[in-house]
């Protein structure tokens, strides 16, 4: 079965019609994705977490708030159809649907006013350079993404020193090369794939050993919520 026969197959299954639902939801965990450099993967492996939470949601979708938020156009599936408009519904416009993922401009709306709709899991990207604080007073988890690039020693800096107010965070070594600086300093490692690179831009979920590996840890992102 191809790409596009799975994702033929998931909009038949999944419900058109029907608003989201506002009565007891779930836990959904709030995520935030802070980069250790420019252009070290960090809104890539934001959008990879994005869309295995919304696969593993009742809903089906997630929302991912970052600055320029970038993906209109891409297919859009109909949770992310349904999740945009309980969004809007709730005057945080604009939205832009693509794949799974509703993604909000972090420029326009707080990381607060997003979490505060319990709508659907939620991953705060917060870019290289941008202060983090905003986002770290709501998150219930913390991945810190270094490419082969960053030093390790700054990867432990920074978790230490954010692990003084918010949830210890996750490193993830994204477009891992052999690198024995890296052995046994991150808790995440990622191979370099454009394939899934592309998914992520659509509001997809990686395939083959991202896939496996963003799955995991979405299932443990989402599971200490109920410890």
């Amino acid at each position: 079965m191809t790409d596009v026969d799975i994702e033929a197959f998931d909009a038949e299954i999944e419900p058109v019609d029907g608003p989201i639902s506002d009565v007891s939801p779930p836990p959904r965990p709030v995520v935030a994705v802070v980069g250790l450099a420019p252009r070290c993967g960090a809104s890539t492996v934001a959008r990879w977490v994005a869309a295995a939470l919304a696969a593993r949601d009742p809903e089906g979708a997630a929302i991912i708030s970052t600055v320029a938020p970038r993906g209109a156009g891409a297919l859009r599936m109909p949770g992310a159809a349904r999740l945009a408009r309980g969004l809007g519904a709730r005057s945080l416009e604009p939205v832009r649907a693509a794949g799974r993922l509703c993604l909000v401009d972090s420029e326009v709306h707080s990381p607060l006013s997003i979490a505060a709709t319990y709508l659907a899991p939620l991953i705060l990207d917060v870019g290289h350079g941008v202060p983090p604080d905003a986002a770290l007073s709501v998150a219930d988890h913390v991945l810190l993404v270094a490419s082969p690039e960053v030093e390790p020693a700054l990867a432990e800096v920074v978790a230490q020193s954010i692990a003084r107010s918010a949830p210890e965070p996750t490193v993830v070594l994204d477009r891992a090369l052999e690198d024995a600086r890296w052995d046994g300093r991150a808790d995440v490692v990622l191979p370099e794939s454009r394939l899934a690179a592309r998914r992520a831009a659509t509001g997809r979920e990686a395939r083959g050993e991202i896939g496996l590996a963003v799955g995991e840890l979405a299932a443990a992102l989402e599971g200490s919520l109920w410890h």
